[in-house]
């Protein structure tokens, strides 16, 4: 079962009235979503984004698959480098989710005040230990998104989180 964190506060002042939504936006809605924060670039030229749109393949190699907008920061850095870093974000990484996901303010920037160590793959926020490190195979427009295939060239696990963040109708949850 998934709950709303307690402080996730009340219902968005800004969102369309339930019958005035989009169908399938409010069906994808309801699948719930491991969330993570993919980072690609460095130093000056790095972006990041809170992505749920994410499924892993088994195999050789390994596959991740994620939507991304074509107009995102994000998405300039893909093209760019090729590259890239998933974050997989646990529970008491909620407020930094929002923040990459452009929710919650963060003056000086989305990597401002953060522990950051560069890598070739892209920067890596050094408080969230379970992350996978990629090389673009493809990109393709998918309706209004990018879809994105990378191989998994290396995998760190660090430390078992059993309070995973997920996304749920619009909001960030844990499970109960």
């Amino acid at each position: 079962m998934v709950t709303p964190d307690a402080d996730a506060g009340g219902a968005n002042p800004f969102a369309d009235p339930p019958d005035s939504r989009d169908p399938i936006r409010r069906f994808r809605g309801r699948i719930a979503g491991g969330v993570s924060i993919v980072t690609s670039g460095t130093g000056r030229d790095r972006a990041g984004l809170t992505v749920s749109s994410l499924m892993v393949a088994e195999g050789e190699p390994g596959l991740v698959y994620l939507l991304v907008g074509s107009t995102s920061d994000l998405f300039g850095q893909l093209e760019l480098t090729g590259r890239f870093v998933v974050h997989i974000c646990a529970g008491k990484q909620r407020e930094l989710a929002e923040v990459f996901a452009g929710l919650r303010p963060s003056p000086g920037g989305t990597f401002a005040g953060r522990a950051v160590s560069q890598s070739e793959y892209g920067d890596i926020l050094d408080d969230i230990g379970t992350r996978a490190y990629c090389s673009v195979v493809a990109m393709r427009e998918e309706s209004y998104s990018v879809l994105v295939s990378g191989a998994i060239d290396r995998v760190e696990a660090g430390g078992e989180s059993r309070d995973p963040l997920l996304f749920h109708r619009g909001a960030y949850g844990r499970l109960a």
